[in-house]
């Protein structure tokens, strides 16, 4: 179903012929029949007109066609926004009052049509407020995005398009569709049922008006926390970049200068600038400043401050899934997940949180000894743990972050995770960067074949963190694989990373970490690419699969294939030396108590906090007593503390969602091993069931039998305790 417009893009008008009738029409009502004439007619002249608009067209140019972006300025929006919406509601009402009897062709296939027009601008639209958020920008997303949101609503509640689907979901068994037809309508029938349908109409006016409140409640909060992170703390003296690598000093001057400061350095108040800055600053001092305010984004009390519209999204999700029948947003938003109750997510996490919070105290206690040795006269605190676990990771393992840093070059990887999409699935990227229209003058682009020369789609990058830009990393699909309208649509897709520039005619060199945020940024990259879905409405997977593909691509990172001919020294052009690829793998599960708490302390919080039928009124004593009841460490904190914490309250997407990474990685674990296990990471037959079973059919089928047939039986959670090194036992420790 393509109620949410400002998503992936879609697919281009076409019909197909019809399956089997639910019977002959009867008691179509003169009203009925005008009604529907009156759309036909409106869709007729409204396709006309959206035919003109260059942000509501079918692309045009090469490769199929590519998004306008030399014509997606903010001020077109809002009359495209207005004209597709007119549209879409004719689409709507002409499938809603058709007089025929309902049937597959003319109710779900024509439901895969609807919207296209709207469909397109609205990712048009998505892309700019994620990645150019100026304030242009930010005044129509505050104004549009609830009128979208209305748009779906009438989508949803139209009592007359939701009975021709009912009619259809009854009759089932008799219509003789295939296996994908019936699980279109299935899923369509129960996304609709699960997002009001079925309510009355008092229900449905209070759900539309909550789900329009929530629109414009995400949007303000992703401006304020937008304003907070377009911020930076300024260094004004060169002592106090004691500790920090040239690469580092280098980027933080181009930071300053990018802002008006060219005799100082910044540290960009996003996670791309500041933990590096943790990890190597000497000055303890400025440590916690940088620390203390890129956790207080949004918890300042102050004209940005998140905590009152949290609150607010809080109350209304609550209400929202009392009147949907759920107990709580948590069972709401899991329904149609592989987990499907919050239960078995809470199982899965607390396994893993035990041995991972035994493993920080470990940490701890390694990083006072060094501390106390160096006679530091300190006690660990949250923002020397980076600092001194690197102490550690030097000292146990003769491992210096610094000295990897030198050999991950940004372009020499990414023509790693080229090749490495070359090894497993036959794909080929060849530049055509220029030749296209981009969003912002330094996103790359790339024409993507198959193994047999054939197209396959395109791919955009976009590296470097940039005003406007949201922080983190994420990947965007543009246009999805389809078939149905007897023309085959090609995939288009996007990665967004956050990465500091180095200064022009530097290279830009990048940490380990950085370098597994790239392959899985790309995983997700390329789960679209090779998509074979017919169906869009097919294409996205449940929210604790969709990380799976991405995060086992991360592995491929440390292989010997890749780092043997992309990990070279960005001066000597020397590949990496076997001695230090050893000492990364001897310290693969250092510090993987805190990148596990960190992690699964803001998962454990956003199941809490939605896992309850009535909502929290303070978030921030709620995550201060959540926290100390799950006996978190003092020396941490949350790697999303609630007032900044996007993936929740930017969206509905990962509320009640952010244990899917772990849920995800049990599954990638899993199939690491097994890859790890033929004695090739680029095993024909393992690729080969990758690239068929587990990224093509979307979510054509089920992902759990799906994931049962690519490995024989169900993931092992073992697998995702070995590969953080923590010990196995019947509840996850010895």
């Amino acid at each position: 179903m393509k109620t949410h417009l400002i998503a992936a893009s879609l697919i281009a008008l076409a019909a197909l012929g019809g399956c089997a009738s639910t019977g002959a029409a009867t008691n179509v009502s003169p009203e009925q029949l005008a009604a529907y004439q009156q759309a036909q007619t409106d869709v007729e002249r409204l396709t006309a007109e959206a035919n003109q608009n260059v942000l509501l067209a079918a692309w045009t140019g090469p490769h199929g066609g590519v998004p306008p972006w030399d014509h997606a300025q903010a001020a077109a929006f809002p009359a495209t926004f207005d004209l597709g919406i007119r549209l879409q509601a004719a689409e709507i009402a002409a499938i809603a009052n058709n007089p025929e009897a309902p049937t597959f062709a003319n109710t779900i296939e024509a439901m895969q049509r609807a919207g296209d027009h709207l469909g397109r601008a609205g990712t048009l639209f998505s892309v700019l407020s994620g990645n150019v958020a100026n304030p242009e920008v930010q005044q129509v997303q505050a104004e549009w995005f609830p009128r979208l949101t209305r748009a779906s609503n009438e989508i949803t509640f139209n009592r007359a398009l939701f009975q021709r689907i009912d009619t259809l979901f009854q009759n089932r068994a008799n219509l003789g569709l295939t296996a994908e037809q019936l699980r279109l309508l299935e899923r369509t029938h129960a996304q609709f049922v699960r997002a009001g349908a079925a309510l009355t109409p008092e229900q449905q006016t209070r759900l539309g008006a909550i789900n329009t409140e929530l629109s414009g409640r995400f949007t303000e909060f992703n401006r304020r926390l937008l304003a907070d992170e377009d911020t930076a703390i300024f260094i004004n003296t060169q002592r106090d970049l004691a500790g920090l690598p040239p690469s580092i000093r280098d980027a933080l001057r181009a930071e300053a200068v990018r802002r008006g400061r060219p005799n100082a350095w910044a540290v960009a108040n996003t996670r791309s600038s500041v933990d590096p800055f943790l990890t190597f600053s000497e000055n303890r001092r400025l440590r916690e400043q940088v620390w203390t305010a890129f956790k207080n984004r949004g918890d300042n009390g102050d004209a940005n401050d998140t905590n009152a519209i949290i609150t607010e999204i809080l109350a209304l999700r609550a209400e929202r899934a009392q009147i949907l029948g759920f107990p709580t947003h948590a069972h709401l938003r899991m329904d149609d997940t592989m987990a499907r109750d919050p239960a078995r997510a809470q199982e899965l996490m607390e396994r893993v949180w035990r041995p991972a919070v035994a493993r920080v105290h470990q940490e701890v206690a390694d990083m006072q000894a060094i501390a106390d040795r160096q006679r530091a006269r300190i006690t660990i605190e949250p923002w020397d743990y980076l600092f001194y676990a690197e102490q550690v990771r030097r000292d146990r393992y003769n491992l210096d972050q610094n000295e990897v840093r030198e050999y991950f070059e940004l372009n020499n990887m990414i023509n790693g995770m080229f090749f490495m999409a070359g090894e497993l699935y036959g794909l080929t990227f060849r530049e055509i960067t220029g030749t296209v229209p981009v969003f912002q003058e330094d996103v790359r682009v790339f024409e993507v074949s198959d193994r047999d020369g054939s197209y396959q789609g395109l791919f955009y990058f976009d590296a470097f963190a940039r005003p406007g830009k949201r922080s983190g990393a994420w990947a965007s699909g543009y246009q999805g694989h389809n078939t149905y309208t007897g023309r085959v649509i090609t995939p288009i897709t996007s990665n967004n990373n956050n990465f500091v520039q180095a200064p022009n005619g530097q290279p830009t060199l990048i940490s380990l970490d950085d370098a597994q945020t790239l392959f899985h940024e790309f995983g997700h990259a390329l789960h679209s690419l090779l998509s074979e879905v017919n169906y869009p409405g097919l294409a996205g997977t449940p929210r604790d699969y969709v990380e799976y593909p991405s995060q086992v691509h991360e592995h491929w990172v440390l292989s010997r294939p890749i780092l043997d001919r992309f990990a070279r020294h960005y001066r000597t052009g020397e590949p990496m030396p076997q001695a230090l690829v050893d000492r990364i793998n001897n310290a693969a599960t250092f510090n993987q108590g805190y990148e596990t708490v960190e992690y699964l302390s803001s998962a454990l919080v956003d199941m809490a906090l939605h896992n309850r039928a009535d909502a929290v009124t303070d978030p921030d004593a709620f995550e201060r007593d959540t926290l100390a009841a799950l006996n978190m460490p003092r020396e941490m904190v949350m790697r999303h503390r609630l007032p900044q914490f996007g993936h929740l309250f930017s969206s509905d997407a990962y509320s009640a969602g952010y244990y899917s990474y772990l849920w995800s990685e049990v599954m990638d674990a899993d199939t690491w091993e097994m890859f790890e296990s033929t004695g090739n990471v680029f095993d024909p037959t393992a690729a080969a069931g990758m690239r068929n079973i587990i990224l093509a059919p979307g979510n054509s089928t089920d992902r759990a039998e799906a994931y049962r047939q690519f490995r024989g039986r169900d993931p092992d959670v073992n697998a995702l305790l070995r590969v953080r090194g923590f010990p196995i036992g019947e509840d996850g420790a010895d």
